[in-house]
């Protein structure tokens, strides 16, 4: 009967909407995706679940592996340690003795909201489903067998041998007791996991449909009990209606007499157990099951009703792609009036497992498809940092930690402000990040904030020996520049002009001269002296220095005997991070050796036999699209269409690596549809689609309709329209998005008047840096006379050439200055000569108008330099600038603070009588 009900609901969804039916929770439950298999609101914070010994981050596992019971609170997609799985529910039949009731399925049906099983050895059959914050139960006993329930209030997921461990849940206490004859409540009190968090408590409070008719509480065994030699099956069964915290394990068994069916409502909270009973009893305040199953399905309805793919798309396709949205909502999740730290209304979300993995694609995925969400989400940061002192990149049991790579709420933050999402406090929101990037943590630099802060702001990278110095340096580089958008957007030019500086610090550690497999320029370790490292020290020996070669392919474990947690980068090799520079794509073309050898460097990270791209790291995940950058959107689109093809899928199986979150699907996801974010950016990346046509209901209303003609399977890509016309640069914005239109992919099997993409070489536009070639007004104070001369710098290789024009006597007057690479890196004089009209000059040992790099150096470690023969000492710095004063006849220098331009920005009382300004044209 009940069966036939729940289909006969799932007819009535189907009169709304067809979007649900297509979510598949198995996607991804096996191999190493990982992800949560029970029934969950988006971003819910119940999440029932069986939980199959404790050793499975989700708590489930595939048949015929036991099923100790049913917990409470979970995550999804996770690796590492194990978190939640608290407030074990078991269903038993017969006496009231032991403290444990394992059984074994037989069967089992998982669908979006519900979880149904038979057990083998006792025949139960048990369904679930839930609301936000509260679960529901429906078990169903054989025919005259007693129906009881045991509830575990110490059990939890991680458990291991080493309760010290490194990531372990670590008990802390736990009590429970039976309230009347239809209620039972208490808590579970854990700390540690993956996050190594602080202790975190999960109240409960559990109301039954029928009679208590006897019940037992039990507490654990202490350590002298066990030496006495008592007997297990015992362990301190009570007839007594509750067990106090006293640090031991406690639990209860129940029984109904010999009824047939027994429906239970759990409510969870992290407050209290009457915030606990309130969650129960307004959430479920009824006891329909179907209902409830009913108003989760609603809810799930509303995003996924948005999107609607082709009717020939195929059930495999929807079935991906509606899971992967449904995935990117499972976290993090929504405990807003539900947080024992601080007691208000603002958004509090917790579970960020972790932001290092989701905001490459589940944060914009969540923009797009429910920006107040995201809203709220970040504004949740905010109220963190406000209350912790930081900002999480992880944060799980309401403790911030831990911390993999950058601090990458910035990134979400510089997202957030590129998209245009109102409601979010920016002046905060830069503090916040300014917090992280001037600040270090102290103590365990894993929780928040970035670890190796002081060597990274000292030297402009972080030295091997400092834990994942690699993966930090480039992330921090990343997270710099999204504080620069940020400050940019407030009007805070100095700060802006300061951490986009420290963007491109992610070139410290390229070593330019390291060649493998054809490839030139990778990020490779420095000691803190500066020296790159191709034997790696290992252990602590006084005496034994054993060494490693350290080669771009090492993997991000390292050796055997390396601690993975420490390495030099983390979760990817170096050929995977020298390609992982999201805001300076053009810089990296560049350090690569230009368009030509970076198309190569891709085709051959892309050999699938060589192994260097790993689908399931995230630092590659935007990798694909680089192509995009050099003109070449179909080789993206190849790409793309290989990985899919190759890794993704529609069986339990389905995904290539942990979810994350939903990062890995949220990745697919954006992927079907043809377009791909630059996360913090406000733009995504086009190439062919998977599917035929998309049509996608924006939040304001617009209709976002894409296309694909032409052959999905086999074609080439040949056109990209927006609204009929061609999109040249391989690119759409946010904002023409969401005013709705068209986007049309042309597809052939040969490559006849394909439309030609414009390569996208532009950089930042910063003070000086960020352009190949810039434009000046040099204002020329020349022994009493002005002149202003416009003056155009370019980089042409490695030389520096200076085309100056000035209007005279009605014609334009022109002339040209190239500095060598040698005069750019090594000068130590400044040439005062002029090349005449038209006519070009060379300086080898000279600079115009520039200090020589070398020089800027001496003056960032000893506070001067000599130049022209005087000595110049550093006055002050401030505003991106360096404030310089010869110390023997009181000239004054102005210069850029950039190492790689750093152009003389003002020269006053120059004993050669020539003194200039220098303004930047637009």
């Amino acid at each position: 009967m009940r069966y036939l009900l729940l289909l006969l609901n799932l007819f009535c969804v189907s009169a709304f909407g067809q979007n649900t039916n297509y979510v598949d929770p198995r996607i991804g439950s096996e191999g190493l995706g990982r992800v949560f298999i029970g029934p969950s609101c988006p971003f819910g914070m119940v999440k029932p679940s069986p939980d199959c010994t404790s050793r499975n981050n989700s708590g489930w596992a595939p048949m015929p592996e036991q099923v100790n019971g049913f917990g409470q609170v979970h995550v999804s997609g996770t690796g590492g340690g194990c978190k939640y799985g608290n407030i074990l529910i078991q269903p038993f039949t017969g006496a009231l003795e032991g403290t444990s009731h394992i059984d074994y399925r037989e069967k089992e049906d998982i669908r979006l909201g519900y979880y149904g099983t038979t057990y083998q050895k006792s025949g139960i059959q048990v369904e679930v489903t839930t609301a936000e914050r509260a679960s529901f139960y429906v078990f169903t006993y054989k025919e005259g067998d007693v129906a009881n329930l045991l509830f575990d209030a110490g059990f939890y997921l991680g458990e291991t041998s080493n309760p010290e461990g490194r990531e372990a849940q670590q008990f802390v206490g736990s009590e429970i007791q039976v309230l009347n004859e239809h209620a039972v409540s208490g808590y579970s009190r854990i700390r540690g996991g993956w996050n190594n968090g602080k202790a975190y408590t999960v109240y409960f409070y559990a109301e039954t449909d029928q009679p208590i008719l006897s019940y037992k509480t039990w507490k654990e065994l202490t350590q002298v009990q066990i030496a006495q030699n008592q007997k297990a099956e015992g362990l301190g069964l009570s007839s007594a209606s509750y067990q106090y915290d006293d640090g031991h394990k406690t639990g209860a068994l129940v029984s109904f007499g010999s009824r047939r069916k027994v429906q239970v409502k759990v409510g969870i909270s992290f407050v209290s157990e009457r915030k606990a009973r309130e969650n129960a009893l307004k959430e479920i305040p009824h006891w329909d099951f179907n209902r409830v199953h009913q108003d989760l399905l609603e809810k799930w309805e509303k995003p996924l009703a948005k999107i609607e793919l082709s009717e020939s798309t195929s059930e495999d396709y929807k079935r991906m792609f509606y899971t992967g949205i449904y995935h990117a909502m499972l976290m993090p999740v929504d405990r807003t009036g539900d947080n024992p730290g601080w007691n208000d209304k603002d958004s509090y979300y917790d579970d960020f497992y972790a932001i290092w993995d989701t905001y490459r694609t589940s944060t914009p995925l969540i923009t797009l498809l429910e920006p107040d969400r995201e809203v709220a989400i970040v504004n949740s940061l905010l109220n963190i940092y406000k209350r912790d002192g930081y900002m999480p990149d992880a944060r799980s049991g309401n403790s911030n930690g831990r911390t993999q790579g950058g601090s990458n709420a910035e990134i979400v933050i510089a997202d957030a402000l590129a998209k245009g999402l109102k409601g979010i406090d920016y002046d905060l929101a830069l503090e916040a990040m300014l917090k992280d990037a001037t600040t270090p943590p102290g103590g365990n630099e894993e929780a928040e904030g970035r670890g190796g802060l002081m060597p990274y702001l000292q030297k402009g990278y972080i030295p091997y020996g400092i834990p994942r110095a690699g993966t930090r340096t480039v992330e921090y580089s990343f997270c710099d520049w999204a504080i620069a958008q940020v400050a940019k957007h407030l009007g805070k030019k100095d700060l802006y002009e300061q951490y986009m500086h420290q963007s491109r610090n992610w070139k410290n550690l390229w070593r330019t001269d390291y060649t493998q497999d054809g490839v030139k320029g990778f990020v490779m370790p420095k000691d803190t002296d500066g020296n790159w490292l191709d034997l790696i020290t290992f252990g602590h020996s006084k005496y034994m220095k054993p060494t490693f070669l350290y080669t771009p392919d090492t993997s991000y474990e390292g050796p055997w005997y390396m601690p993975w947690w420490s390495c030099f980068f983390y979760e990817a090799s170096s050929w995977e991070y020298s390609l992982s520079v999201p805001h300076d794509v053009p810089g990296l073309i560049e350090a690569c050796g230009g368009p030509e050898a970076f198309e190569k460097r891709l085709d051959t990270f892309f050999n699938f036999e060589k192994g260097y791209y790993n689908v399931a790291n995230e630092p590659s995940f935007l990798t694909p699209c680089l192509y995009n950058w050099i003109g070449k959107p179909e080789k993206t689109s190849k790409v793309v269409r290989d990985i899919v093809q190759k890794y993704y899928s529609a069986a339990p199986d389905g995904l290539p690596g942990n979810d994350d979150s939903g990062s890995m699907s949220s990745w697919l996801v954006f992927h079907m549809m043809g377009l791909y974010p630059n996360a913090g950016h406000d733009y995504y990346l086009l190439h062919a689609p998977l599917v035929r046509e998309v049509k996608w209901k924006l939040s304001n209303g617009k209709t976002l309709r894409i296309t694909a003609e032409g052959n999905l399977e086999n074609g080439v890509l040949q056109q990209i329209t927006w609204n009929g016309k061609p999109v040249e640069n391989g690119r759409i914005t946010h904002q023409q998005i969401m005013e709705g239109g068209v986007l049309s992919f042309t597809l052939k099997t040969d490559k006849k008047n394909r439309q030609k993409f414009t390569p996208q070489l532009e950089k930042n536009i910063s003070l000086v840096r960020e352009k190949k070639s810039y434009t000046y007004l040099y204002t020329f104070s020349l022994h009493g006379q002005t002149r202003r001369f416009s003056v155009n710098l370019e980089k042409k290789g490695g030389n520096l050439v200076f085309d100056w024009g000035i209007e005279r006597n009605l014609k334009w007057w022109t002339g040209t200055y190239t500095m060598t690479a040698n005069a750019l890196e090594n000068a130590r004089q400044l040439c005062y000569a002029q090349p005449l009209n038209g006519q070009h000059l060379s300086l080898e040992t000279e600079t115009f108008g520039v200090l020589s790099r070398a020089a800027w150096r001496e003056i960032k470690k000893n506070g001067k330099c000599l130049y022209n023969r005087v000595e110049y000492q550093l006055v002050s710095q401030e505003d991106g600038k360096l404030f310089l004063r010869d110390t023997q006849e009181k000239s004054e220098m102005v210069v850029v603070d950039d190492e790689e331009l750093p152009i003389i920005w003002s020269m006053q009382n120059n004993p050669v009588e020539i003194n200039w300004k220098v303004d930047l044209l637009p």
